[in-house]
């Protein structure tokens, strides 16, 4: 297996690893959102805010999904 499989288990963990920063990110944003902010601003924010995490959980998916059939393709 040598470097290739090393190379994809760094790319998946890289993916995991900005799936979460993007979910910490949103969550955060959803709490000011719906806590402190008014008005519009409130609203974008909670609207970035699902868009981040609708994005986290698209990279952690699909992160999840290559290492489940690439271990397939490899038989």
């Amino acid at each position: 297996m040598g470097d290739g499989g090393q190379g994809r288990s760094t790319a998946r963990r890289n993916r995991l690893l900005l799936a979460g920063l993007l979910a910490v990110v949103g969550l955060i944003l959803l709490l000011l959102g719906l806590t402190v902010a008014n008005g519009a601003v409130a609203g974008v924010e909670v609207a970035l805010a699902l868009l981040l995490l609708i994005a986290s959980y698209a990279i952690q998916y699909a992160a999840r999904r290559n290492t489940l059939y690439r271990d397939e393709r490899q038989r």
